[in-house]
């Protein structure tokens, strides 16, 4: 081990001979000085290169020298103070707020110009929970409310001209979740009586409906200026009773008077926006309202929400850097991570790679690469919705073809699960056949595919306990290393420990449990794989080994190996480049776990 003051010494010497160091990469430079910890070498390359203070060789000299000892490292603290990064805004969706105390603001301001001064004064925008509906609502407010000051060195500010303050009504309905009629009517009477307060309220007017065209009117007349409507999340009152026949009728009465004056009050309306995940029938809702612009697939509006592989590059390169020093890779790996794990989203064809916000900006105040917009919370509904169309897990994990109207179409009358999916943000465009009109729909990245599979887990497993995470976490470590058989003991000790679920007598529900503990895995997994002379139940790809994997229930290992060779299943891999690997493994029906398996390499 160097002693702390070579160490220093040698650092000290990279800032003063490489003054080019943006111009070497990362390999280049670590070779240059094997001898040094290369975390510390990255730290003094990402102060020169990047200017976060005046560089002279002393600097960097009492830098080592202090937080060496204490950290091993040069100390994130001290480069995030000097580099002064803004503040990441989790959880904060009010655009003044963003601004005014100094957060990081990635600008979408081109989008509200477009929007404000289009052919349509009715929007309607779809995107799924937490991906920016919020702020970019609020920002339209302060935009509507002529709040210059908060726009400057924004697109926005040399796009307008005028600034005219408009009266501004916002609504934020998602405080109706899990509401009853009467819980409904009472939050929509709140959020209208705010305004009234300002605008006044007439004595006679008592239903929602009479309120809000009375106070449209006189926020007109005491103003004159036509009236901006804002309704953020327009469905959170429906979504838990989407497909309940008692209660969304009775909801969804209520929101539609309470938007029919809408229409009515057209001579008043300057702009009207809504917001919202699901997308239900303009009938069921607005039944008045034939005019809105549903923006949701339309290409110059691709990416009004969510953070474009662009836009991260551009506007937050030190936050990838510090991400990479605190994960000890390069900033190349790092940038791959964060595409796997959080990008992928397109909601029209073509359109920019698109990561989700909430996730992205949760890594980067973090510096951890976590499942964090999954994690913060899987609705219900979708659960539900994934029991009642009986979907299989493997039949989440494929691409599957469809025309726009089969998935961006309304949820409450739909017949299977693609729209719910699209819509919630779980499944994703990833290409578009012009030609014949269809849409190639993928789940958008890791994170979402694990966490889909962790939600369907307990329908395969009794308990889905620190145990049972435990086993999957050594199976892919036993795998990981070519120990099959390993992973495979594993797995029948786990088994054999649980209560079994009611429906494990058959084999497609192992095959099933295959496919979501392969899936966790982050491995190439599929299910039923055509091959000439029939079909493959599991095949698996890693380590540079294609495993081909015959289940049987109530037979022998040797049975479903001889299935195996019968049917000549690794042939069809021949032409992969990778070594096959052929398992025969039987389930024990008394025991419901793995009872014997064969493994030839």
């Amino acid at each position: 081990m160097m002693k702390l003051d070579s160490i220093c010494m040698k650092l000290t010497a990279i800032g003063e001979s490489i003054k080019n160091l943006d111009k070497v990469t990362n390999k280049e430079l670590l070779a240059q000085y094997p001898e040094i910890p290369w975390r510390y070498v990255m730290g003094v390359r990402d102060i020169i290169v990047h200017h976060y203070f005046d560089v002279d060789a002393d600097e960097i000299y009492r830098i080592c020298l202090e937080d060496i000892p204490r950290s091993g490292n040069v100390k994130m603290e001290k480069m995030m103070e000097q580099q002064q990064l803004k503040k990441c805004p989790i959880g904060i969706q009010t655009f003044e707020e963003i601004i005014n105390k100094g957060y990081l603001y990635i600008d979408k301001t081109e989008y509200v110009y477009r929007m404000a001064h289009g052919a349509s004064k009715y929007c309607f925008l779809s995107r799924p929970r937490r991906f920016g509906k919020s702020l970019l609502t609020s920002t339209l407010h302060s935009y509507f409310a002529g709040k210059k000051d908060l726009f400057r060195g924004l697109a926005i500010e040399k796009l307008e001209t005028e600034w005219t303050e408009y009266p501004v009504l916002h609504f934020d309905m998602s405080l109706a979740k899990h509401v009853d009629k009467d819980t409904l009517e009472s939050m929509l009477s709140f959020q209208l009586s705010g305004y009234e307060q300002i605008y006044g309220k007439p004595e006679e007017a008592v239903k929602l409906n009479d309120r809000m065209t009375s106070l449209i009117m006189r926020a007109n007349e005491q103003t004159g200026r036509q009236v901006v409507v804002l309704i953020d999340e327009y469905d959170a009152p429906l979504l838990d009773v989407m497909h309940e026949e008692t209660d969304l009728p009775v909801l969804r009465n209520v929101m539609r008077n309470f938007y029919s004056p809408l229409k009515a009050c057209d001579p008043y309306l300057r702009f009207v926006f809504l917001t919202g995940i699901t997308k239900f029938s303009q009938l069921s809702i607005f039944s008045e309202l034939n005019n809105i612009l549903n923006i949701s697939m339309l290409k110059p509006y691709a990416a009004i929400c969510g953070i474009t592989q662009e836009e991260m590059q551009e506007q937050m390169t030190a936050y990838i850097e510090r991400l990479a020093v605190s994960q000890e890779m390069s900033k190349e790996e790092t940038l791959q991570k964060l595409k796997e794990k959080y990008d992928g989203y397109h909601f029209t064809w073509p359109s920019p790679d698109i990561y989700n916000p909430f996730s992205l900006l949760n890594a980067f105040a973090n510096d951890e690469l976590n499942n964090y917009w999954f994690g913060s919370g899987t609705p219900t509904y979708l659960i539900e919705m994934l029991r009642k169309f009986h979907v299989l897990p493997s039949q989440l994990g494929g691409s599957m073809q469809a025309m726009a109207a089969d998935f961006d179409a309304p949820t409450e009358k739909m017949e299977g699960i693609v729209p719910l999916l699209y819509q919630s943000g779980y499944f994703t465009i990833k290409d578009y056949n012009k030609l014949a009109e269809l849409y190639t729909l993928d789940i958008p990245n890791g994170e979402i595919r694990i966490g889909l599979m962790r939600s369907l887990l307990p329908g395969y497993l009794a308990h889905n306990t620190l145990k049972g995470n435990t086993t999957i976490a050594r199976m892919y470590l036993a795998i990981a290393g070519g120990d099959m058989d390993g992973a495979l003991r594993l797995l029948q000790e786990f088994l054999s420990t649980v209560t079994y679920c009611d429906n494990t007598n058959y084999e497609g529900h192992y095959q099933q449990l295959f496919y979501i503990i392969f899936s966790l895995f982050g491995m190439y997994v599929d299910v039923e794989v055509r091959t000439p002379k029939g079909r493959v139940d599991v095949v698996m790809r890693v380590a540079g080994k294609l495993y081909v994997i015959e289940l049987k229930l109530g037979r022998s290992a040797e049975a479903a190996m001889a299935q195996i060779n019968l049917k000549q299943y690794p042939e069809r891999f021949s032409l992969s480049g990778l070594q096959v690997v052929k398992v025969g493994i039987n389930f024990d029906v008394e025991k419901h776990t793995l009872g014997d398996w064969v493994i030839e390499e």
